[in-house]
């Protein structure tokens, strides 16, 4: 009889020297069956089906915020509708928005919300030696130290225009997308997507299912729009790497 299945296990069969050559060069690399098949399809399953999820948005001056699933619940139709409205009008001005699913992993550990459940060992997992090693090694960094994370759920409609992360006092060293979208197609669009100085489309990562992309910050990237005619989530687990 199989043992258990781990809830997070980095695959070893991963080519971590060809990895760090790649990083090295591009600053950036999607790193493909990430964890073994089975714990993917546990994480999957947590994102799919455990999460209660709230939505995050953002419009210009107005945010960030982070509504939890109870009180998004709750509110009406219009009501909702209005963070649509209001993000939309800002990206159309050209100003900083987004839109997305969320459920913000670090700040339910630190407030308790669900003690002990599969996002607190999620995060205990992403901070613990096999994968902070792994990203350290890909990197090159060993200074890396901690990560926080969020899970993610972009849905038909939603997206996060571009930036940059310089938010070199919180330590933000590198961005990770733990990507768990499955049998996603490229018309859906929710790519990840990086820019030169002059806006043009220098690199374009596809959601994947089990595929973890690192990339240096700063460095100018979004989520482009989600189709109105996607018929699945664009799941996520994403945040940084930091050296403090």
């Amino acid at each position: 009889m199989s043992g258990p299945i781990a809830l997070f296990e980095v695959n070893p069969k991963l080519d971590r020297e060809s990895l760090a050559r790649t990083f090295a060069r591009e600053r950036r690399i999607q790193i493909g069956d990430v964890l073994t098949a089975g714990t993917a399809e546990v994480v999957h399953r947590i994102l799919e089906h455990e999460t209660p999820w709230g939505l995050a948005w953002h419009a210009a001056e107005e945010g960030p915020f982070n509504v939890r699933n109870q009180a998004l619940a709750a509110m009406p139709p219009a009501a909702r509708g209005e963070f649509g409205r209001k993000t939309g009008q800002a990206a159309a001005r050209g100003d900083y928005a987004f839109m997305y699913g969320q459920y913000p992993m670090l700040d339910a550990y630190l407030n308790q919300w669900d003690q002990g459940g599969p996002h607190d060992l999620l995060l205990e997992h992403i901070n613990d030696a096999p994968f902070l090693d792994l990203v350290r090694e890909v990197t090159g960094m060993d200074m890396l130290v901690k990560a926080d994370a969020q899970a993610t759920l972009f849905a038909p409609g939603q997206f996060l225009s571009m930036h940059d992360d310089s938010h070199e006092h919180e330590g933000w060293q590198v961005a990770y997308v733990l990507s768990l979208a499955k049998d996603w197609r490229p018309d859906w669009g929710g790519y990840l997507m990086f820019y030169d100085e002059e806006g043009d489309v220098i690199a374009g990562l596809r959601p994947r299912f089990n595929a973890l992309n690192l990339f240096t910050v700063p460095q100018r990237h979004n989520v482009s729009y989600v189709a109105p005619y996607a018929p699945i989530a664009r799941y996520a687990i994403t945040g940084w790497f930091r050296d403090h």
